[in-house]
């Protein structure tokens, strides 16, 4: 009987072009095709629909037929290395981007990517947010060399396309409208209690946050924002990260000298 091993067999259950390998047997037939045939069928079936669970709203856009067989390409080519799916599929948006068949929705890989900024908000570690009072004692010194700890949830996301929007109305989070002043958006992504939200973030927003959550100094994230938008308004920014929940905590200069 010929050997088998685990890369034909897992091979051969990802792609159906391919022959049933030499070596697999049954009590009632020496090559069982239709066993094989089954099992193949709902482990592919499986791993579409485990990531079609974890990009609802790409699937809603594409329809459930071209989103079947999107993600069976992407299946036969980058299979789960853990038997855990929660994470398969990270690098979906990334295949999609460059999927030829869906060249032409430009937006789509940007979506999968807000999908996958919420999906991991939600398994990330609870933390109480950072309560914005704890600003109020602090001088002026003390606030420019403020250091802010991100909540585990929080990321920030950059598109060049609307994407926050065409999300949200696919998600049903807003109605469905045409888009006429069609421009990037960036937005966060956070958890601060049991719902994930997503904030679309106003000009210079992404830079800003981007820098505290990397652990930028206040000053130093202020600075980074003036300079990508002119217009940058750091009251309001800063009022909206702390009323999102984006932190979990803050050190002053006397903390982290």
């Amino acid at each position: 009987m010929a050997t088998i091993t685990q890369e034909q067999f897992a091979a051969a259950l990802r792609d159906s072009s391919l022959p049933v390998p030499e070596g697999i047997a049954a009590w009632n037939a020496a090559r069982p095709l239709r066993r094989f045939g089954v099992y193949r069928n709902n482990v592919v079936s499986g791993l579409i629909g485990a990531v079609a669970s974890r990009f609802p709203v790409a699937e809603k856009i594409v329809g459930e037929e071209f989103f079947a067989g999107m993600a069976y390409e992407f299946i036969c080519l980058h299979p789960p290395r853990s038997p855990l799916l929660l994470s398969y599929g990270d690098g979906f948006a990334d295949f999609v981007e460059a999927f030829e068949p869906a060249r032409e929705i430009a937006y789509l890989a940007d979506v999968i990517r807000l999908e996958v900024a919420r999906g991991r908000a939600y398994h990330a570690a609870d933390a109480t947010p950072l309560a914005a009072d704890r600003l109020a004692p602090l001088d002026e010194g003390q606030l420019a060399s403020l250091v802010f700890t991100p909540h585990p949830s929080a990321s920030i996301l950059r598109s060049v396309h609307p994407t926050v929007t065409i999300w949200a109305m696919n998600a049903g989070e807003m109605a469905f409208a045409p888009i006429d002043d069609w421009h990037g958006e960036d937005a966060l992504i956070v958890r601060p209690q049991m719902i994930v939200e997503v904030h679309r973030l106003p000009p210079g927003g992404a830079t800003f946050l981007e820098a505290l959550l990397s652990g930028s100094t206040l000053a130093a994230a202020a600075g980074a924002a003036f300079a990508a938008a002119p217009d940058f308004d750091l009251s309001a920014n800063l009022a909206g990260a702390l009323q999102a929940g984006a932190f979990s905590d803050l050190l002053t200069g006397d903390d982290h000298e």
